[in-house]
């Protein structure tokens, strides 16, 4: 029996004019509600618990109706009120559904209620009891007060055990620098499992204020890396067909052109059913990293009669990089594209040294090799001074760079060597490297300038020393890379 039976029908009313809306949209036209099940007949109904009855049965027939990326859909408008959400929050609890899409609509509203928070910054606010232990979450207190007319689950030790593993998959997360890597460390399957393992439990407030949190910010990261994905490989797209050609890579047995690729449209995408949507997340994944390994050719369109076309009208397909390259002037917007990709390479090396065992933080994985950084390096980049303005800081900043430029330049050293077979993609990298060598060679003489390398500060004679090996692995990889070019 329903203790309270006019609070019970006013909530489902509420869920059903949401479901409604969504329902409408996604129809294209206005769905009504039965005449007995109307906002006037509700608000006069003589007999409630019948017209509750009739409500619940309706809402269940809505409720099969809509998906979990339609529920996503709806919920993602900017006008929903933080009440409609808390509503559909109490109705999928009170539900207890043990079915994977009422978990995952449960789930999907915590998580829009942790992104849309009633004050600004609500949710960051920490502090101690006056005993000295941490209190309940912001978040989760606010969950025990919208729940508070819902019987909780109970939690077990393993549940626990569980939520216990979302906090370390989230650092592992943000380590990517790249969308083929995450898709391929299987963080996504394995908190599809360990959500499904919770089963009933997701439906305690304790549980959903560790899961909103890591929802919101592995999505923030997943939509980062995969709309970088996509659009490098729009803007590769974009070049090849410049230059008349078209990307030619297999993926699952099925040839990729510049017009599949023309036709990604990742916001689509990422509002699409999870199990599809997941499926060409991986093919994403798949085309990107097959670029990176066999970057395509350009099918170069020659006269007939100059060797273009075989005897069967096939069409020649480049295989070699121009030959003669000259250097274009290294540009100002060419320099700022660098100095984005040396912040991203500087964060990502900050945070793997940060957080790995300290018996291995000096090696750092990169796509193509390892670098390895020394004692000063790790401490430099571990520094917790470099906000400072002092000659100290000013070394540890500068030794950073340098790192982060010598993990550039072999970067685009490699990826030099691997798109010998084309040739748009090879004048690509070949560009990029000499911008980079021509940061390098800025870099020294701020060196220089700075006056560490040339022991003109007694106080620093050790970070001196540090900087000046450092600056010598640069200077020796700088000129690989001018021998790279040079040979070209």
């Amino acid at each position: 029996m329903v203790e309270d039976p006019k609070w019970e029908l006013a909530l489902l009313a509420t869920v059903q004019s949401f479901y409604q809306r969504v329902l409408s949209e996604q129809l294209g036209g206005e769905l009504p509600a039965p005449a007995q099940l109307a906002p006037d007949a509700i608000s006069h109904a003589e007999d409630v618990r019948g017209t509750l009855g009739q409500m619940q049965i309706w809402i269940q027939l809505l409720d099969m109706a809509i998906t979990p990326a339609m529920l996503r859909r709806g919920v993602e408008t900017d006008d929903l009120d933080p009440e409609v959400a808390e509503a559909l929050l109490r109705y999928f609890v009170r539900q207890r559904d043990d079915s994977g899409s009422n978990r995952d609509k449960t789930d999907l509203i915590a998580t829009f209620l942790f992104r849309h928070p009633r004050v600004a910054g609500q949710w960051e606010q920490h502090g101690y009891g006056l005993d000295g232990s941490i209190p309940l979450s912001p978040f989760e207190i606010a969950l025990l007060e919208i729940l508070s007319e819902s019987d909780a689950p109970i939690l077990s030790e393993s549940d626990v055990q569980l939520l216990r593993e979302f906090d370390p998959l989230l650092d592992q997360a943000n380590r990517f620098q790249d969308f083929s890597s995450l898709m391929d460390s299987g963080i996504i399957p394995r908190v599809r499992q360990l959500k499904n393992t919770l089963g009933e439990s997701i439906y305690h407030p304790g549980v959903l204020a560790t899961l909103a949190p890591y929802n919101a910010a592995f999505g923030d990261r997943f939509n980062k890396l995969f709309a970088a994905a996509a659009d490098e490989i729009k803007d590769f797209a974009n070049q090849l067909e410049e230059l008349g050609g078209s990307i030619l890579s297999t993926v699952d047995g099925v040839e990729v052109t510049v017009e599949h690729v023309t036709a990604l449209d990742r916001e689509a995408l990422l509002k699409t059913d999870y199990a599809a949507a997941l499926e060409k997340f991986r093919r994403v994944a798949s085309l990107k990293k097959e670029l990176e390994r066999r970057p395509p050719v350009r099918r170069s369109q020659r006269p007939a009669g100059a060797g273009g076309k075989s005897g069967n009208g096939a069409v020649a397909v480049a295989t070699a990089p121009a030959r003669n390259y000259v250097p274009a002037p290294v540009t100002t917007q060419a320099l700022s594209l660098e100095e984005a990709k040396l912040r991203r390479v500087e964060e990502s090396i900050r945070v793997f040294v940060r957080v790995a065992d300290p018996k291995f933080r000096q090696i750092v994985p990169m796509r193509y090799f390892n670098l390895m950084l020394s004692p000063a390096e790790v401490e430099a980049y571990t520094a917790d001074h470099l906000e400072q303005s002092t000659p100290r800081a000013d070394a540890a900043r500068m030794l950073i760079r340098v790192v982060a430029v010598t993990a550039r330049l072999t970067t685009e050293m490699e990826e030099l060597k691997r798109s010998r077979n084309s040739p748009s993609v090879w004048k690509l990298h070949a560009d990029a490297l000499v911008a980079i060598v021509d940061l390098a060679r800025t870099l020294a003489e701020a060196v220089e300038r700075l006056g560490v390398v040339a022991g003109e500060r007694p106080d620093t004679k050790s970070s001196n020393e540090d900087l000046r090996t450092s600056l010598e692995k640069l200077r020796q990889r700088t000129a690989e890379a001018r021998t790279l070019i040079s040979e070209s």
